[in-house]
């Protein structure tokens, strides 16, 4: 059996590996938190019940995480449907007051027409076509 043949490692070789640890785990926590980019959930399909009109709020809303949908309501007897994909990170909104939030990055948008109202947001919310049937609020 022949002798392992070692090279001596320098302390030079041993800082730079060292620094590189140090900037890797740096920059590991620039990375943002939830998913990060946009989900791709296609809008329910026309006819499907989003909520019933006595649940939406005047002034404000509801969140359907599970269809990626925001209701609003922002005037009595006045329905409006968003994507709840915020347009900054990809995160899904989190709460509906007088605007929707997203508390991600802290991007709002109004309950009227899902415009940007404050935050990071580079684009409105998409909307989504509804109508009201039966005391329901549906996708058109």
């Amino acid at each position: 059996m022949e002798p392992l043949m070692t090279t001596p490692v320098g302390r030079r070789a041993v800082l730079a590996s060292a620094c590189g640890i140090a900037c890797a785990a740096a920059l590991s926590g620039c990375a943002g938190y939830g998913p990060g980019r946009p989900r791709a959930v296609p809008p329910p399909p026309p006819g499907t019940p989003l909520a019933a009109v006595a649940d939406v709020p005047v002034g404000g809303g509801v969140i359907l995480a599970d269809r990626d949908t925001v209701v609003t309501q922002p005037v009595e007897g006045e329905f409006r449907a968003f994507s709840a994909t915020c347009t900054h990170e990809g995160c899904l909104v989190a709460t509906v007051t007088d605007t929707i939030n997203c508390t991600c990055h802290g991007s709002t948008y109004a309950v009227a027409d899902g415009s940007v109202v404050a935050g990071p947001a580079p684009s409105p919310l998409a909307e989504r076509a509804v109508m009201v049937t039966d005391g329901t609020v549906v996708s058109a």
